[in-house]
């Protein structure tokens, strides 16, 4: 028999965050340990079909089993692409021609 493990499942938004502190068994995976955590009914806005995950900042596919003392963290959808926006940033510098002083 082994030994349950403790984890915790991470959520945020920039108004709120939680985390949910766990003890599962040996082989969990990274899907099992948010349906455990309940954390879906807090955010209804977590699609649990559609899960990003990662484990302390490094992105996991949701059948990734899990370690003791593993963070699960669920990640939000991207708003904007980041490629895009630094795009943008530096057309826009570009036309007000950055660097140049007020002579």
């Amino acid at each position: 028999m082994t030994n349950p493990i403790e984890i915790e499942v991470a959520y945020a938004r920039p108004e709120r965050q939680l985390i949910a502190k766990l003890t599962v068994e040996p082989g969990t995976t990274a899907r099992q340990a948010v349906e455990l955590s309940r954390i879906a009914e807090q955010f209804p806005e977590i699609d649990l079909a559609n899960l990003q995950l990662g484990v302390f900042g490094k992105a996991v596919k949701p059948d990734a089993v899990l370690r003791e003392h593993d963070r699960v963290e669920i990640y939000r959808p991207l708003i904007a692409d980041p490629k895009e926006v630094r795009r943008r940033r530096a057309e826009a510098g570009k036309a007000m021609k950055k660097g140049g002083g007020q002579g």
